[in-house]
């Protein structure tokens, strides 16, 4: 008898194949251990192959289950998200999107993005992440996130990027600090301060720059605190932990007891890119995409 995959066989193969072992694939399943059997059982069948080497008690994976287990962890996502599509269209939804991002960019970037894109296409669900560079990467890559914002100076082949905004980094100060916006002349009149960073492994080359400021001002910064997110270090800042570096956009939404200095005259700037797989198909990517290009100017 010939039976059809559905989803369900693929799920149930995938956990025999992780536990290689039917009776806790079967309780990981919530499902009677012949039951899972026989859905294995009806997949071989129709595939006409053995998933499968039964010895004993023992189960191991044979050369073609080892590659259909391989293939399947690494697609199934996507099918899921074609499946969920379909869903969203039966139901007069338009789509979805999901988006990653660093903090800077939900100041003003990403609001204005998703309210121009929202007069076009009022039916799209958003799924948004906050997340560093390299987690965006790799989010991208495995195509668990549809366009990411971020910093990054490059990205994996597979990937590709569009400047969407070049701006000054700014200092911040504790709103007391004895250096304003008319008396400041040169960082290195801050070299005595200790730092607060974001931390190096947020974006690396993003830090690198940073750096490079210092570098150009001739002193090696000491910096007493990395951290992950704006909010912190500001609150490190208002409380006079110490100083920090960091893009302009980052001036807005913050009601602290902190005040910044745009750097104006310095040659390092930073560029928020919109990052994306050049192999996801999700059909509303491709909108996103033409008002990134068209109309975010």
């Amino acid at each position: 008898m010939s039976y059809q995959i559905s989803i369900r066989h693929i799920k149930y193969f995938l956990a025999v194949a992780e536990e290689l072992h039917f009776r806790k694939a079967a309780d990981k399943l919530f499902i009677s251990q012949p039951g899972l059997s026989k859905q294995i059982k009806q997949m071989e069948e129709h595939l006409n192959l053995k998933l499968f080497e039964r010895h004993n008690r023992k189960v191991t994976l044979s050369q073609a289950g080892l590659y259909l287990k391989k293939e399947i962890a690494a697609n199934l996502n996507e099918l899921e998200k074609i499946l969920n599509h379909s869903k969203l269209i039966n139901d007069g939804i338009e789509g979805y999107l999901n988006i990653g991002y660093v903090g800077s960019a939900m100041q003003e970037l990403i609001p204005k993005l998703l309210l121009k894109f929202k007069k076009e296409h009022p039916n799209i669900i958003f799924d948004l992440k906050e997340m560093d560079n390299q987690r965006q990467v790799s989010d991208l890559l495995s195509k668990a996130i549809d366009i990411g914002f971020s910093r990054l100076e490059t990205v994996p082949k597979n990937l590709e990027m569009h400047p969407l905004l070049k701006e000054n980094f700014c200092l911040v100060l504790p709103k007391n600090h004895k250096v304003t916006a008319s008396n400041f002349k040169t960082i290195k009149q801050l070299k005595d301060e200790k730092f607060i960073m974001f931390d190096p492994s947020y974006s690396p080359a993003y830090h690198e720059k940073i750096m490079q400021i210092f570098s150009d001002c001739d002193f090696t910064p000491n910096i007493s605190h990395n951290t992950i997110n704006a909010s912190s270090i500001y609150r490190l800042v208002e409380n006079n932990l110490g100083v920090s570096i960091v893009p302009k956009s980052l001036q807005t939404g913050y009601d602290m007891e902190i005040k910044f200095i745009e750097l104006k005259t310095i040659k390092q700037q930073t560029i928020l890119y919109a990052v994306w797989n050049k192999e996801n198909n999700n059909p509303i990517l491709k909108h996103m995409l033409y008002l990134i290009k068209n109309k975010m100017r």
